[in-house]
């Protein structure tokens, strides 16, 4: 402990003074966080597993031999066969902005190159994953926005075989990421079982699906009301009639105060299919981000993709790609490989001012005579809600 008198002070130890305060302030400036944070999910049920997609902006350059940590919540398990591995890089891709970086296994970089290359030098059975920049002067720049893929949607170089398995329980899940050793941020996931997919989190995230009951009105302006009540979790066509269409809604809510919004997506695990196999077919076949107006089934007697079909429509005309579902526009519902975004905002949501904060969900159905008859077709709808923090 230094002592000094008021009267009489060393000129000296007033300069030691002043310099031990720069030093302090200094190294307080050197720590940032990370923005635009988000980990999106393929599944978010309980127990499977799925990939990660995460996305987050740079305050600082990397460097060689700096660091890309990964480090997720305990309750996250890694599959046992095959386990994640430092001599396998195919299950992790890295990404800035539309650049795919060189990805190594450990020991295998060549340490030159005009793109930034990353090891991935270390795994832990605590689900943390390290990458080390090893690729000489080929820093990637401050304030890229940076894309890291764990999973078997890591595609450069070969295909990933390895998935965490989600946590058993439904709740909320914390990331962390450090990138580079000064600079870090946490985001969160929401683990929840098929349709109800409803989280509140510590950084204020809730997503609600509503049911809505039978003559009310229909989604997305297309007039006329509902003609099936439906719930939370269930959308009961019930008997269907030849050449007539029915069409049921479901309401969407997200409250959050993540600075950079949200997205919400959906896919199906099948076609609407009956115990012998027959099956009600995608409204155009597939799920695309043209969606067109409603047509009848053409009931080809040698096609039967047309012989019934099933559709959906987004009042939301404020999604990522624009008004895709103009007005009582249609299209299939996407897969779990090609989820379609339904609801979406770029900023903090009420949960009450249309399209921002709430939207109505049109599904529509239609069969014409040669559907199969079956009193058993059924098929299971999953919502994907992402806040980007």
């Amino acid at each position: 402990m230094f002592k000094f008198k008021v009267s009489g002070y060393s000129k000296n130890w007033l300069f030691i003074l002043v310099t031990l305060t720069l030093v302090l302030l200094v190294n307080y400036a050197l720590a940032a966080k990370l923005t635009s944070v988000s980990d999106t999910l393929s599944d978010s049920e309980p127990a499977v597993k799925a990939n990660h997609t995460i996305k987050f902006t740079l305050k600082s350059p990397i460097t060689a031999s700096s660091t890309i940590v990964i480090d997720f919540a305990d309750q996250f398990q890694g599959t046992s066969t095959p386990v994640f591995s430092t001599t396998d890089a195919t299950d992790y891709d890295i990404a800035s902005s539309t650049t795919d970086l060189n990805l190594f296994a450990a020991g295998a970089c060549p340490g030159t190159g005009a793109t930034a290359g990353f090891e991935i030098t270390s795994t832990s059975t605590s689900n943390v994953f390290t990458f080390t920049h090893c690729n000489g002067t080929a820093a990637v720049a401050a304030s890229a926005p940076i894309t890291v893929k764990i999973g078997t949607n890591a595609t450069i170089g070969g295909t990933g075989d390895s998935q965490l398995v989600n946590p058993p329980s439904s709740g909320s899940y914390v990331i962390s990421i450090t990138a580079p050793a000064a600079d870090s941020a946490s985001t969160r996931v929401a683990i929840v079982p098929d349709v109800t997919v409803t989280a509140t989190v510590a950084t204020n995230f809730t997503f609600t699906v509503a049911g809505v009951a039978s003559a009310t009105t229909t989604a997305n302006g297309e007039g006329g009301t509902t003609d099936v009540t439906t719930t939370a979790t269930a959308i009961p066509w019930g008997e269907l009639t030849i050449d007539t269409a029915k069409r049921a809604r479901q309401d969407l809510t997200v409250s959050t105060n993540a600075k950079n919004g949200f997205s919400v997506t959906i896919w199906k695990d099948q076609n609407l299919t009956s115990g012998d196999g027959s099956d009600i077919d995608n409204f155009q076949q597939t799920a695309t981000s043209t969606a067109v107006a409603w047509s009848s089934p053409t009931a080809d007697i040698d096609d039967e993709n047309t012989w019934g079909w099933q559709g959906i429509t987004s009042e939301d005309s404020t999604l990522t790609a624009g008004d895709t579902f103009g007005t009582a526009l249609y299209s299939g519902i996407g897969s779990q490989s090609a989820p379609i975004e339904i609801f979406a905002h770029t900023g903090p949501a009420n949960g009450t001012t249309i399209d921002k904060g709430r939207t109505k969900i049109g599904f529509k159905i239609e069969i014409s005579t040669l559907q199969e008859a079956a009193d058993d077709y059924t098929q299971a709808l999953n919502y994907i809600a992402t806040p980007t923090f």
